[in-house]
């Protein structure tokens, strides 16, 4: 068999120009928590901080049908603490830094007298009692806690000192509101009302911090309503019907059918209105990353009667709570993202490494380097 040589001088000559391509897959998800520490509760109401770091939290009761509780956590959920403020609770919000809370009660049973506002200038630690009794549903806060709305079983109210005094809008009527959220700076709202035996529920708009109302045309049997920063992108769920969306500040609406039709009880979304996470009654969480336009289920959460559900400000953090079960933190973990790495060798020595990565949010990145 005749020898072979190689000599060094061939080495250097052209080598096989081998390609190696590897791809890679990282599914985008979300890890989800039971935090045990919360207690298994009725949990009504739900607001968190900017950051997902401070939380506040309300029971609407007991499961004994004794009056509820508020609760604060300032490691994002982790640990609580009952601030032993007892009263049947149904909303409660949160400054952006997590300081200054507002919470509100609709009183006991179907004949209530209702109760009073309770705001907080240190983070749940002590609370005033405000306004008279009435039968609140739901309360907004601007992001510094200045301007306040909460929505009663009559008309709505605004605040511009935090909630020290209140202004009783007559002209958005006296209906059954039963949602309201707001602008960052507090003068856009937006607010809905429950559908009832002679009437369908309808979605209202404020630009002027609630003093003038107008009403979209959009009916449903809304249960919560969301909006962005500023005010433009809103979005609505219909128990027993589909989640709606607005990119105009309210004046159109969009059936996102995709989502399905489900008993929806609560939304939450990004200051941006980009991300958006709602929540079912006896089902799951669905989250969206495209203003409502595509749904993801969250099985990993469980299926809950999720009564209540906040977000960070990106939309990365969540905290749920489950009424008749524990508050479960979401963390979006990672984009979707496909990595393909081409290595070509052109000489015994040198070799380039092209890797290029495409994420789920269409950013793609090059990055070569010689070996």
């Amino acid at each position: 068999m005749p020898s072979v040589f190689i000599s060094k001088q061939l080495k250097k000559i052209f080598f096989i120009l081998l390609l190696l391509v590897i791809p890679t897959l990282s599914h985008a998800d979300w890890t989800w928590t039971e935090q045990t520490g919360s207690g298994n509760r009725l949990w009504y109401s739900i607001a968190a901080s900017s950051d997902n770091t401070k939380l506040v939290a309300v029971t609407s009761s007991t499961t004994g049908g004794e009056k509820g509780d508020i609760y604060t956590s300032t490691d994002s959920g982790v640990t609580w603490t009952s601030r032993n403020k007892l009263s049947y609770w149904s909303s409660v919000a949160s400054s952006s830094d997590g300081i200054k809370l507002v919470a509100v009660s609709q009183g006991e049973g179907a004949s209530s007298t209702g109760a009073q506002i309770y705001t907080s200038t240190d983070s749940g630690a002590t609370w005033t009692a405000r306004e008279s009794n009435r039968v609140w549903r739901s309360v907004a806060s601007s992001s510094d806690g200045t301007k306040l709305a909460a929505v009663a079983h009559g008309y709505i109210y605004t605040s511009t000192d935090s909630g020290a005094t209140w202004t009783e809008q007559t002209s958005s009527g006296s209906r059954y509101w039963y949602s309201i959220s707001s602008s960052s700076d507090g003068i856009k709202l937006v607010a809905a009302t429950q559908q009832s035996t002679s009437s369908n529920g309808q979605i209202y708009t404020s630009t002027d911090s609630g003093v003038t109302w107008k009403a979209t045309g959009q009916s449903g049997n809304w249960t919560a309503v969301v909006s962005s920063s500023d005010g433009k992108r809103l979005a609505a769920v219909a128990y027993g019907g589909y989640v709606y969306t607005s990119t105009d500040s309210g004046v159109t609406w969009t059936e996102q059918t995709s989502a399905g039709s489900r008993y929806w009880y609560s939304i939450t979304s990004s200051s941006d209105g980009v991300r958006l996470t709602a929540g079912v009654t006896g089902g799951y969480i669905y989250t969206s990353t495209d203003s409502g336009g595509t749904w993801t289920e969250q099985k990993n959460a469980g299926s809950r009667n999720w009564f209540t559900i906040a977000s960070s400000s990106d939309g990365t953090k969540l905290v749920a709570g489950a009424y008749g079960g524990y508050i479960y933190t979401g963390v979006y973990t990672s984009s979707s993202t496909s990595t393909t790495t081409t290595t070509t060798s052109l000489t015994s020595g040198n070799s380039t490494t092209t890797t290029t990565s495409l994420t789920s949010d269409n950013i793609t990145s090059t990055t070569k380097s010689k070996v």
